[in-house]
């Protein structure tokens, strides 16, 4: 019983480092860096440009109307002098009534500037959560932590940094390769 108990024991040793090598191999915690991806992620640059573009054209319509104002003032500062009271105060009002009209309007587009890119940057995030998610269950990932330098990883393993593997295939989706 002796003879047979050492080769059983080391058997079950041997199974139990494997078992703990296999289960470590599949349950490994790792991150990846969602700054990075942001960055790298062909589709955000694509996303950002149409953002700025519309964000151009809206922040010029603002421009121009600010610009004509400026204009009328301008006159009116000149002319003035050749007015009635009456005349003065009633281009007063107008030119008072056209400025809060016009700072309304820039804090109105500002506000749809603002929800334009949270819009813009959430699809993007999406894309990217969603990649992770398939991708963590294809490679049998338990927990797939996100570090975005805020400090809530404060040092892993290069080994365990899955960014430029999710990343290749983050852009190789976008751009229809899968």
């Amino acid at each position: 019983m002796n003879k047979l108990a050492f080769p059983v024991s080391l058997i079950a040793i041997a199974a139990s480092i494997f078992s703990f090598f296999y289960i470590q191999s599949n349950s490994e915690l790792v991150y990846v860096d969602v700054n990075k991806l942001l960055d790298g992620y062909k589709r955000t640059k694509i996303v950002k440009a149409a953002f700025e573009a519309k964000a151009k054209t809206l922040n010029a319509n603002v421009d121009s109307l600010m610009t004509d104002w400026q204009k009328e003032l301008k006159t009116y500062e000149k002319e003035r002098s050749k007015m009635s009271k009456k005349e003065l105060e009633l281009k007063q009002q107008l030119l008072s009534n056209k400025q809060q009209q016009i700072n309304n309007y820039q804090q109105a587009i500002q506000k749809q500037i603002q929800e334009a890119d949270k819009k813009s940057t959430q699809t993007v995030i999406n894309d990217i959560n969603d990649y992770i998610k398939e991708y963590g269950k294809k490679h049998n990932h338990k927990i797939i932590f996100g570090a975005s330098g805020g400090g809530n990883i404060m040092y892993a393993d290069e080994g365990t940094d899955l960014t430029q593997d999710v990343l290749n295939g983050l852009n190789a989706e976008f751009e229809g390769e899968k």
